[in-house]
């Protein structure tokens, strides 16, 4: 069966047995799987095109590299995008999609998201626009040295010097310990340059929200 084919079986299926509780013109929030890095095509295909609600969130951050800090923008479920709709009278539209992979499904269900669930996350990203995070240093994380003499040497934060833009960091020179003070620019963070890590951020922005 050729991917043309699978999608009309599908389709089919829902249509004729994995819909019967919502009529066609029934609203529920669905996930959708988009291709390999084009999160952001599908989710503008979705809103011009289909006139859908699309719910896309991102992160825009500082990321550490060895070539210095670049500021990025990534989204928090890669690969993902949610749509609100009617999903019989949206399935095929949304199926062939440019950017879209498939709708999310288990065999000829596609089961709805709860609205709730949307709701929390919105209140948390209230516009289109990336959230912008703060990511800092931590006393105790592992990094590495990305320029200078000390360059590919691993060491362990020991203070954060935000007045001056540097970190004080321990590390092993000759078989001994030896604290030194390094520009923070050069620093990178070994494991934590990836989106995962800011959730403690969120959790906070959260619980701001909710003390307000």
């Amino acid at each position: 069966m050729n991917g043309n084919s699978a999608v009309d079986a599908m389709s089919s299926g829902i249509i004729s047995g994995g819909a019967e509780d919502m009529s066609e013109t029934d609203q529920a929030w669905y996930c959708v799987r988009t291709k390999p890095k084009h999160d952001h095509i599908a989710a503008a295909n979705l809103r011009r095109n289909l006139g859908l609600e699309v719910f896309n969130p991102s992160l825009r951050f500082e990321r550490t590299t060895r070539s210095g800090i670049r500021r990025v923008t990534e989204p928090l479920f890669p690969g993902y995008v949610f749509v609100r709709c009617a999903l019989e009278k949206s399935f095929d539209g949304i199926q062939h999609a440019n950017g879209v992979a498939t709708l999310v499904h288990f065999g000829t269900r596609v089961p709805p998201i709860t609205d709730s669930i949307i709701e929390e996350l919105q209140s948390l990203f209230p516009a289109v626009e990336p959230l912008p995070v703060e990511n800092t240093i931590l006393p105790g994380e592992e990094v590495a040295v990305g320029e200078g003499p000390f360059s590919g040497m691993k060491a362990v934060v020991l203070r954060v010097l935000p007045a001056r833009q540097r970190v004080q960091v321990l590390m092993e020179i000759l078989g001994q310990q030896a604290p030194l003070e390094l520009d923070w620019n050069f620093v990178v963070r070994e494991g934590r340059n990836t989106v995962a890590h800011l959730a403690p951020v969120l959790v906070r922005r959260q619980n701001s929200l909710a003390c307000a």
